[in-house]
Protein backbone atom coordinates (compact mmCIF):
# COMPACT_ATOMS: atom_id res chain seq x y z
CA UNK A 1 0.00 0.00 0.00
CA UNK A 2 1.27 3.35 -0.84
CA UNK A 3 2.17 6.19 2.23
CA UNK A 4 -0.16 8.70 2.45
CA UNK A 5 1.34 12.32 1.73
CA UNK A 6 1.58 14.74 4.87
CA UNK A 7 2.08 17.83 2.77
CA UNK A 8 2.68 20.20 5.53
CA UNK A 9 4.74 18.15 7.27
CA UNK A 10 7.65 17.57 4.58
CA UNK A 11 7.33 21.54 4.15
CA UNK A 12 7.94 22.19 7.50
CA UNK A 13 11.31 19.98 7.75
CA UNK A 14 12.29 21.44 4.52
CA UNK A 15 12.05 24.52 5.12
CA UNK A 16 13.71 23.98 8.74
CA UNK A 17 16.84 22.32 6.50
CA UNK A 18 17.09 25.03 4.49
CA UNK A 19 16.78 27.42 7.47
CA UNK A 20 19.49 25.47 9.37
CA UNK A 21 21.88 25.63 6.01
CA UNK A 22 21.45 29.15 5.88
CA UNK A 23 22.29 29.80 9.38
CA UNK A 24 25.38 27.46 9.30
CA UNK A 25 26.24 29.32 6.14
CA UNK A 26 25.64 32.74 7.62
CA UNK A 27 27.91 31.62 10.76
CA UNK A 28 30.65 30.92 8.37
CA UNK A 29 30.68 33.86 6.50
CA UNK A 30 31.17 36.02 9.44
CA UNK A 31 33.88 34.33 10.61
CA UNK A 32 35.67 34.13 7.39
CA UNK A 33 35.14 38.37 7.98
CA UNK A 34 35.96 38.47 11.07
CA UNK A 35 39.16 36.65 10.62
CA UNK A 36 39.63 39.24 7.35
CA UNK A 37 39.45 41.91 9.35
CA UNK A 38 41.96 40.49 11.87
CA UNK A 39 44.39 39.69 9.19
CA UNK A 40 44.08 43.30 7.68
CA UNK A 41 44.51 44.62 11.36
CA UNK A 42 47.77 42.63 11.15
CA UNK A 43 46.61 40.05 14.20
CA UNK A 44 46.27 36.75 14.53
CA UNK A 45 43.34 34.71 15.77
CA UNK A 46 44.24 32.78 19.05
CA UNK A 47 42.27 30.39 17.38
CA UNK A 48 45.20 29.59 14.84
CA UNK A 49 47.93 28.49 18.00
CA UNK A 50 49.73 31.37 16.01
CA UNK A 51 48.47 34.06 18.94
CA UNK A 52 50.55 37.18 19.39
CA UNK A 53 51.89 40.26 18.76
CA UNK A 54 52.75 40.28 14.91
CA UNK A 55 56.97 40.71 15.22
CA UNK A 56 57.34 37.50 17.97
CA UNK A 57 58.03 34.58 16.51
CA UNK A 58 54.78 32.05 17.29
CA UNK A 59 54.17 29.61 20.25
CA UNK A 60 56.10 29.38 23.43
CA UNK A 61 59.93 30.87 23.60
CA UNK A 62 61.96 27.91 23.79
CA UNK A 63 64.46 27.56 26.61
CA UNK A 64 68.04 26.81 26.05
CA UNK A 65 68.10 25.39 30.00
CA UNK A 66 70.16 28.02 30.89
CA UNK A 67 68.93 28.75 34.96
CA UNK A 68 70.47 31.82 35.66
CA UNK A 69 68.16 33.47 32.72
Amino acid sequence: MARRPNYKSERLERQRAKAAKKAARLEAKKERAEKGKAENAGLVLADDGLAGPPGEPPGRPQEDGDPNR
